[in-house]
């Protein structure tokens, strides 16, 4: 529980004391937006490293060097837990928002970093209001910002992964640009699995071989959110895989 209290202590503070960035981060986007997005993303991963921190957290990175550093990717994940973005936004490379549920849109101070940072906030109830948000998600990376989903939806709670919404590549069908599949493993364990104490973990984030689209056959493209969901299984181990594919 004392892990716990310190992160929403700290969490509160830093929002409260950093307030006042968040007028100077609008100051800076008149004359720059990439700075005002770079000095968002700086402040936003130090204290995000500050929170991984709090939780006694080791973090295992497994093939960052499949991430491009000269273009925008689509960075596509399995999610079962609240310090998936933590940890996430700790290791993209560049320019990256984070598609979010809509609620996350009413938390103020937090909102307002998520927009600096490109964040994109999904109506999963309204299938206009979505299509407007993956619209706003293909512009994204037209400009060179990288976007990262979880397909599933929402928090896996249970074994194995959900299916995948392959409306939701449609970021990467319609730029082209390279899918990266995201496997992590150990983030629940940090929380949710023992809600409500934080507990330490050793975490897990495997980044796959890039996707490029163009290089797919017909049925990989026609179903690429079950495409990739499986190369993100490959790369899980045995006990996050299906529980029907076990042995």
């Amino acid at each position: 529980m004392i892990r716990l209290i310190l992160i929403v202590i700290f969490l509160i503070l830093y929002l409260i004391v950093f307030s006042p960035a968040l007028v100077v981060e609008w100051i800076i986007g008149k004359f720059s937006p990439e700075a005002k997005a770079k000095s968002s993303l700086f402040l936003v991963q130090h204290a995000f490293g500050i929170i991984l921190w709090l939780t006694g957290t080791k973090v295992d990175v497994i093939g960052r060097e499949n991430i491009p550093d000269d273009r925008p990717v689509l960075y596509v994940g399995n999610h079962r837990s609240y310090f998936d973005i933590v940890i996430g936004y700790q290791l993209v490379k560049g320019e990256t928002g984070f598609v979010a549920k809509k609620e996350m849109k009413k938390i103020w101070l937090l909102s307002h970093w998520m927009k600096n940072l490109h964040c994109l906030f999904l109506d999963r109830e309204n299938i206009k209001e979505g299509l407007k948000t993956i619209l706003t998600g293909i512009d994204y990376v037209k400009k060179g910002i990288s976007i990262w989903i979880f397909p599933e939806g929402t928090r896996n709670k249970g074994a194995g992964m959900m299916e995948f919404k392959e409306g939701s590549m449609k970021i990467a069908e319609k730029t082209g640009c390279p899918i990266i599949p995201v496997a992590m493993t150990g983030t629940a364990e940090i929380f949710e699995k023992h809600i409500p104490f934080v507990r330490r973990s050793h975490v897990t984030v495997t980044f796959g071989e890039p996707i490029e689209i163009r290089s797919l056959d017909k049925e990989q493209k026609k179903f690429l959110g079950a495409y990739t969901r499986q190369k993100i299984l490959d790369m899980l181990p045995e006990e996050y895989k299906d529980p029907a594919k076990k042995d």
